[in-house]
């Protein structure tokens, strides 16, 4: 019996090292995992999310994008009534209503480029649960999840879906710059404020 544990035991020992200790040699996880599982992070073989949704893309231009959407059927887009310019952060907003599947939808663009489209759908025809796991079959698990949002996101690019149920494309690369720039003027003022102060 002694023997036989003894065995064992180094048998088990001579594994572990092979497996573990060995640089060279399989990892654990390599051990499991399925090499036709897609990978986790939900991204597709490029490392990239879908930035289109129909013939819209994230990037495109402003008159690209009013002859996408009087185009598809999906949209009840009614041209330059729809489309609002906001000077002052050099952005463009495009809203409109929508048939069957979709209620509204909103595109922002910023210096001529669209960096966010927003679909708010009809929950009459459509379901939060059956949107979601749409999406994790194509892209794998969120790489954020609570109550109120689902988020897949790579470096460029952010998908979410919102409750009740609105989907987001988002360029990230935009969207960040814009964070960042507020976040900057915001500091500048603050400074301001605190200079202003020190004058008494």
């Amino acid at each position: 019996m002694n023997l036989t544990r003894l065995i064992r035991t180094t048998v088990l020992a001579c594994l572990f090292a092979l497996i573990v200790l060995n640089p060279h040699g399989p990892r654990a996880q390599d051990l499991t995992a399925d090499p036709q599982t897609p990978a986790a992070d939900g991204s597709e073989e490029d490392g990239g999310l879908p930035r289109q949704f129909r013939e819209i893309v994230l990037g495109m231009g402003l008159e690209e994008l009013k002859a996408a959407l009087i185009k598809d059927n999906l949209f009840n887009f009614r041209g330059d009534r729809d489309v609002s310019f906001i000077p002052v952060r050099e952005e463009s907003l495009v809203e409109t209503t929508g048939s069957s599947f979709i209620k509204r939808a909103f595109f922002q663009l910023r210096d001529g480029t669209l960096f966010i489209m927003a679909f708010t759908l009809n929950t009459e025809m459509m379901d939060h649960y059956s949107v979601f796991t749409g999406l994790v079959a194509k892209y794998g698990e969120p790489s954020y999840l609570d109550p109120k949002e689902a988020v897949w996101e790579t470096e460029e690019t952010r998908i979410a879906i919102e409750r009740p149920l609105t989907v987001k494309y988002i360029d990230k690369i935009v969207f960040d710059d814009i964070i960042n720039e507020s976040t900057l003027i915001q500091s500048r003022r603050v400074q301001q404020y605190q200079d202003f102060l020190d004058e008494f």
